[in-house]
């Protein structure tokens, strides 16, 4: 699975020093104390939150004059979401774009010709969940279905065409050229442009704003926009002040975390697992983006570490007999049927029964719904997944790909952590909703396949890991005799492509769910590829570098 992220260097600034000290991750030396320390980073936030509330203002005037402007207000809405402001913004942003949608699908022809406001306009209300045709692109194309090769000289045509091609669903065409032929204008200007010019087309093709998560890739918008338009530096002030508010948020949580798993002395009891609360915390934050989720993200933290200490117990130090047992015990819900069971393993399903009824008391006291049956029902059904790998991996014969995948998508923890969200939540709780999750649906396989794949592509195994693990790859070459590593590797980025269409479909058209909870379903499979792209040492410097970022450094 994952390694550790090793985050003990990082360096600090300002007030922010005192958290990182407490959470282990700075030297002990500092010539504050403690409680000096914490005022000091009280009176920081507090000042903060009044400097945020006051530019936010400025800016909430400034987008309502926006009028009749059209690509003024696109331009806006695009530079809200890309600084990760757009949940202070909600009610202007879905004015704005629903008389954009009314407009644009009651005239004729009024997508417009500009490639640029086309292209913009197209994502950011597919984004809404606006359904917009592909075909709207037809007029920038040949006849025989290739775009004219003169749109190459509008590069700010090209990196919007780009980011809308992510938008795709199945069998648009249209925009699988559309992506095709902007990556290959973006890759050859490359080489023509000067160093600003050269990193905005790398970061448009690395990471595109629909497949990305903007609190991370927020800063990397701070250069790009300087001069462009007279509002920009409005509201890089409101993205700074947030950014630094919000990051304060995110410090009281991890503490909040830190002091959870240490009191909950599991890190003891059960050494060969892994001790990651910081990671696991990652998940949470970038699941639940929106800075009110404080008490949700914690709690949500918390089911995370479970899913990491029960895969362990699967894959490194149960026996076969001990597995089956205990995934019987977590069937029936009961501690006694725990009494057969090694002391490791009732440690943590007694800490996994006793969290997971506090997490369904405080949905049932928020929303008077409560939960358990569902929680206890998705834990069950993870674990039979791991014990279906473990039976698999014992007997030394792997199934087919299919086979394999269809289990891996239960055993990657995506459904629990989706069935968590949900309730956390805690909007439009039905029993038709609850029973819709219990299937599975693609706001759920979607996401879990999309991080199965990248899991199984065999870029790393885990330093603290000796168990038995498989991989989509591995079977598929098995089962496809003189199939390469480097076709198999391309199969699976392309059926991670598909499942990026069936999420995109499932938003526009198939979900049953309220926007919040898809957007954390989106947020997973934005989250997988910074999870599991390790470099030649078997560690995640980028995730590093941007968990550094959000949590110690100020802008």
């Amino acid at each position: 699975m994952s390694n550790t992220i090793k985050l003990s260097s990082m360096p600090t600034t300002g007030n922010n020093w005192s958290i990182a000290k407490e959470h282990n991750l700075v030297s002990n030396t500092s010539p504050l104390t403690n409680s000096e320390s914490l005022l000091k980073y009280f009176s920081f936030r507090d000042q903060l939150r009044i400097e945020h509330g006051q530019k936010l203002k400025v800016f909430k005037h400034l987008f309502s004059n926006v009028g009749e402007n059209t690509l003024k207000g696109l331009h806006m809405v695009d530079a809200v979401q890309r600084l990760n402001l757009d949940y202070y913004f909600q009610d202007e942003i879905d004015e704005f774009l629903k008389r954009q949608y009314v407009i644009s699908s009651i005239q004729a022809g009024g997508y417009g010709h500009d490639l640029h406001e086309v292209a913009l306009r197209f994502q950011l209300l597919r984004q809404q969940g606006h359904y917009v045709p592909s075909g709207v692109f037809a007029r920038f194309a040949e006849k025989d279905g290739k775009f004219n090769r003169e749109l190459a000289e509008d590069i700010k045509g090209m990196m919007a065409l780009y980011e809308a091609s992510q938008l795709s669903t199945a069998g648009e065409d249209i925009l699988d050229e559309a992506e095709q032929f902007s990556v290959q204008v973006l890759n050859q200007r490359l080489g023509h442009f000067g160093h600003h010019e050269a990193r905005l087309l790398r970061n448009t093709l690395g990471y595109p704003s629909h497949k990305s998560l903007a609190m991370f890739v927020a800063r990397n918008y701070f250069g790009s926009c300087q001069g462009m338009n007279e509002w920009i530096p409005y509201l890089q002030e409101v993205a700074k002040v947030d950014f630094n508010l919000v990051q304060c948020i995110h410090q009281e949580e991890v503490l909040q975390i830190s002091k959870w798993w240490r009191e909950l002395g599991l890190a003891k009891e059960l050494k060969f697992a892994r001790d990651q609360p910081l990671k696991w915390y990652i998940w949470s934050m970038g699941c639940l983006t929106d800075p009110s989720f404080s008490g949700e993200r914690i709690e949500l933290t918390k089911s995370i570490s479970f899913i990491y200490l029960i895969d362990d117990i699967f894959d490194v130090y149960g026996t076969l007999d001990e597995l089956t047992l205990f995934t019987e015990a977590v069937n029936r819900w009961d501690i006694e049927a725990t009494e057969q069971l090694p002391d490791y393993m009732k440690i943590c399903f007694k800490a996994l029964y006793q969290i997971t009824n506090e997490i369904s008391y405080k949905v049932y006291q928020k929303c008077g719904w409560n939960p358990i049956d569902s929680l206890r029902k998705t834990w069950a059904t993870l674990c039979n997944a791991f014990l279906v790998e473990a039976k698999w991996f014992a007997s030394g014969q792997l199934p087919k790909a299919e086979e394999y995948l269809k289990n891996g998508i239960v055993s990657s923890g995506v459904h629990v952590v989706l069935i968590h969200i949900f309730f956390l939540l805690g909007q439009d709780i039905t029993k038709e909703r609850i029973h819709l999750l219990d299937t599975i649906p693609g706001v759920i396989s979607s996401p879990a396949t999309i991080l199965r794949l990248w899991d199984d592509l065999g870029s790393a195994k885990d330093e603290n890991q000796e168990g038995n693990d498989g991989s989509y790859m591995k079977c598929y070459m098995m089962e496809n005799q003189g199939c390469s590593s480097t076709r198999a590797r391309e199969r699976v980025m392309s059926m991670i492509s598909d499942e990026w269409k069936c999420l995109n479909q499932e938003y526009l058209f198939e979900s049953q769910f309220p926007a919040i909870f898809i957007k954390a379903s989106f947020n997973i499979a934005r989250m997988v590829p910074l999870m599991y792209s390790y470099d030649e040492k078997q560690g995640l410097p980028r995730l590093e570098e941007l968990v550094k970022s959000m949590l110690y450094e100020s802008v």
